[in-house]
Order: structure tokens, then C-alpha cells, then sequence
């Protein structure tokens, strides 16, 4: 039986796109071979990857003017190649630190050049995303780079900062493909793929054709974005089967009617769990108002032994991967595109129940 999964990533998948890769594991197409076994410089491949390029220009609506690009190593290896690439010609940047990992895009980058950070929200553990004063923006910083929603404090923006000439850059790993987003805002987007794209293996970015081509001199070549730009993300061999899935799940996108579609229904699955927990007498969110993420639920009971509670029991109802990070402790419900609105229902259900039996 399949249970539902709150995991933060890797993440849930759609049943439908999992049964699709069930059944051409053995034999994509009539190629006589899985997707899996595929040498990446074949024809059959080729055409997949230009495929799902194509899909996710088209459902994001990205312009033509930027390239997309199917890297390895996580968001974190982006760490490194944002500054390694685009903190070239005043080396400094300014950041936004709503949590872990704005901070580890700030740290890796503070190797590379002067780093700014406008504004923090580490006071209230990361529980808000603070106003930012124009006035601290460096109008010569190389980039201004933010955490567009975060995973593990259930904080999201819901206002860009306006930047100016100076390229936004967004690590965007838990809420791409949740809402329709203006690619046209920022210089380059980034995101792992594990929790609304695809399985763990596949980073995308999107980056403005501008942007590439002013790698610092010391960078290796396998985190430089032109070498990958050139090569169409061929350069070595690409995540091959990730980006296959990640095709799917465009399919998938685009079968629900696109982005648009999918805010709603993300909106209508997030609202009942929030509001249960205004009003629960046991449960309480930890991020209150405007800033409430729709991907990431995190909320607690305030008693660390009645939280283990809850996340055992949980288990045992086929509420799977609910316990909290670890820096925050308690629970959190990550509810991306996969989760179907019954995962929801059956969480408050279990919640109304618990409370009732631990009150």
C-alpha cells in the first residue's frame, strides 16, 4: 500500500508518472533499451532532453534569451558556481538570510568575494521573511541572491525585492513549478530537483545568456556555465534518467493545465491544514501570515515528547517522513505539486483525532 509522503525531499512523485516509467523501464519507445541503459550521445536521447527543455521552457514560459541547463551536485554545488561565474566584476553580492540554506549560499560565496547580507531573519529562528531596506542594497553588487522559499522554516516570498540592474538570483529547490513565476526577473534560477521535478541527481538552472561566459579564472571546468551552455548540459554525462522523469512530470504539469492550475490547487491544499492549526487547541504553526509557505507546513505541539508521539503514530497511520528538521525540531508537512488534496484531508484528520485523545 502506498502511504502518503510529507518528506521534504526527496519527495512524493505522481502516481501517474511513476506507473508510466514502470511500464517503459524495460523498453522506452521502440528503442529495444530503458531510458536508463541509453548512451547520452544517442539520437533517442537526444530527443528527450530537447523534449524536456522544451516542456519546461514552455510551462515556465521562459524567454529565449536564457539558457537551461541540466547539472549534478545539488543547489549546494550552486553555492559555488554563482560567485564562481557571476561575482566577476565588483566582486560582491548582496543576500537575504531567511534560513540554513540562504546562509550556505552566503558562506560559500563569502570565499569568493565581499558578501552583504541586507537583512536576517535568524532572531525569530527563521520563522518570517524580514522587510529589506533599499537604502543597504549595493547598487555595484554582482548579484542579490535569495532563498525563495525555504524548506526547512515554511517561509516564502511573496514580494520580489527590486534589484535594479543588478541580476536577482533565486534558489528556487522547493517551490519551482508550484506557481507561475516571471523567469524575466531574474538574472538566474536555481533548484534541485527532488522535491516537485523529478528524483534526486538532477539540478536545473536558468540562467540569462548575459550572465555566462565571465567565469573567474580559477574556475574548474565542470562549474563553469558556459562549458555546459556550449555543450547543451552535454559537456559529461547529464542525469539522464532524472531529466526523463522530469519530462514526465512536465506531461503531468501540463495535463492539470499549467502552473496556473497548480497554485490553485497548492492553495486549496495548504488552507485547510492552516487552518486547523490556528485553531487547534494542541498544534500550533510556527510561521504566522503572509509568509506561510505553501510547500513546507512546519508546526509543533510545544512538547517534544507528545511531537515524537504524534510522528510515531503518524507513521502507523501511513503518514509517513512527518518529524521536523532538525534545527527546528517538531513536525513539518511538505505538501508539493504530488501530494494529492486526500493527503491532506487524511493529516488534519489524524491531527482533530490525536488532539482529541492528547488534550
Amino acid at each position: 500500500m502506498r502511504v502518503y509522503n510529507f518528506s521534504a525531499g526527496p519527495a512524493m512523485l505522481p502516481e501517474e508518472v511513476l506507473k508510466r516509467a514502470a511500464d517503459e523501464m524495460l523498453e522506452y519507445g521502440t528503442s529495444g533499451q530503458s531510458v536508463m541503459e541509453m548512451s547520452h550521445r544517442s539520437k533517442e536521447y537526444q530527443a528527450i532532453i530537447d523534449s524536456v527543455e522544451a516542456g519546461l521552457r514552455e510551462v515556465m514560459s521562459i524567454p529565449d534569451n536564457y539558457k537551461v541547463l541540466f547539472l549534478q551536485g545539488g543547489a549546494s554545488s550552486q553555492f559555488a558556481m554563482i560567485p564562481l561565474n557571476l561575482m566577476n566584476k565588483n566582486h560582491k553580492a548582496d543576500f537575504v538570510i531567511t534560513g540554513q540554506w540562504a546562509n550556505k549560499a552566503y558562506q560559500e560565496a563569502s570565499r569568493y568575494g565581499k558578501c552583504n547580507v541586507i537583512a536576517s531573519s535568524k532572531d525569530k529562528t527563521f520563522s518570517y521573511i524580514p522587510e529589506l531596506d533599499k537604502s543597504k542594497f549595493d547598487p555595484e553588487a554582482d548579484y542579490f541572491h535569495i532563498c525563495y522559499n525555504n524548506t526547512i522554516y515554511g517561509t516564502r516570498f511573496n514580494e520580489l525585492p527590486e534589484t535594479g540592474d543588478v541580476p536577482l538570483v533565486a534558489d528556487m529547490s522547493s517551490c519551482i513549478l508550484s506557481e507561475p513565476v516571471d523567469v524575466s526577473k531574474f538574472g538566474l534560477i536555481y533548484a534541485g530537483a527532488q522535491k516537485n521535478m523529478g528524483p534526486a541527481g538532477l539540478t536545473v538552472v536558468i540562467i540569462r545568456e548575459d550572465l555566462i561566459g565571465n567565469a573567474m579564472e580559477m574556475t574548474p571546468t565542470m562549474f563553469n556555465y558556459k562549458i555546459h551552455a556550449d555543450n547543451g548540459s552535454m559537456y559529461n554525462t547529464p542525469p539522464t534518467y532524472g531529466i526523463y522523469i522530469l519530462g514526465l512530470v512536465l506531461g503531468w504539469i501540463k495535463e492539470m493545465g499549467g502552473l496556473t492550475e497548480m497554485e490553485k490547487r497548492n492553495k486549496r491544499k495548504a488552507e485547510p491544514l492552516y487552518s486547523f492549526l490556528d485553531s487547534s487547541k494542541l498544534f500550533k504553526a510556527t510561521v504566522q501570515g503572509k509568509d506561510r509557505s505553501l510547500m513546507n507546513v512546519p508546526f509543533v505541539t510545544g512538547n517534544e515528547e507528545l511531537d515524537a508521539k504524534f510522528v510515531s503514530e503518524a507513521k502507523k497511520a501511513g503518514l509517513i517522513n512527518i518529524k521536523g528538521h532538525r534545527t527546528v525540531g517538531g513536525m513539518r508537512a511538505s505538501i508539493y505539486n504530488a501530494m494529492p488534496y486526500e493527503g491532506v484531508e487524511k493529516l488534519v484528520e489524524f491531527m482533530r483525532k490525536f488532539e482529541a485523545e492528547n488534550v
